[in-house]
C-alpha cells in the first residue's frame, strides 16, 4: 500500500504545478496588456497587487493556486503518516477522493467560480481530510511497535 497512498500526494503535487502554469499563462499576458508586465512591476510587488487591476476571471487561477499552497499540505503530511504506519485501502481510497474534488474545485474556481457550488466541494474534500486525520491519529496512538515493519 506504501505507493498506492503516496500516489494521490504524488498527482495533487503535480496537479499544483499544473495550476502555477495556468496561472502564468494567463496572468502575465494580462498583466502585458494592463501596461504592468514584469519589466514594469514595482520593487516588492506581490500578486495580491494586481487585484482590481487584473480582470477577476484572470486572478481566480492565482487564488486556486494559493489554496493549493495551504490545507493541501495537511493532506501531504496526513498522507506521509498513514503511508509509514501503514494504509488500508480505505484511505487510498479517501486519499484519491480528496484529490479529486481539489482538481474538480480547481477546474471550478479557475473557469465558474460560483461561490455555492465550490464551497460544496470544498467542504466534501475536508470531509475527506478529516477521516484521513482521524485515521492518522488512530494509527499513531494505537501503533503496536511489534507490528511495525523490520
Amino acid at each position: 500500500m506504501l505507493a498506492q497512498m503516496l500516489a494521490p500526494a504524488a498527482v495533487l503535487i503535480a496537479w499544483s504545478l499544473i495550476m502555477l502554469v495556468w496561472m502564468a499563462a494567463t496572468r502575465l499576458p494580462a498583466m502585458g496588456k494592463a501596461g504592468g508586465g514584469l519589466g514594469n512591476a514595482r520593487p516588492g510587488g506581490r500578486g495580491q497587487d494586481l487585484e482590481g487591476v487584473l480582470p477577476d476571471k484572470i486572478n481566480w487561477k492565482a487564488h486556486n493556486y494559493a489554496h493549493l499552497m495551504e490545507q493541501p499540505t495537511l493532506f501531504y503530511a496526513v498522507t506521509i503518516i498513514i503511508t509509514l504506519l501503514g494504509a488500508s485501502a480505505f484511505d487510498v481510497v479517501a486519499a484519491w477522493i480528496y484529490v479529486a474534488l481539489r482538481i474538480v474545485h480547481s477546474v471550478w474556481q479557475a473557469t465558474v467560480n460560483v461561490v455555492k457550488i465550490r464551497f460544496l466541494l470544498f467542504f466534501l474534500s475536508s470531509a475527506a481530510l478529516m477521516y484521513l486525520a482521524y485515521r492518522a491519529i488512530a494509527l499513531t496512538l494505537f501503533h503496536d511497535p511489534s507490528l511495525a515493519p523490520a
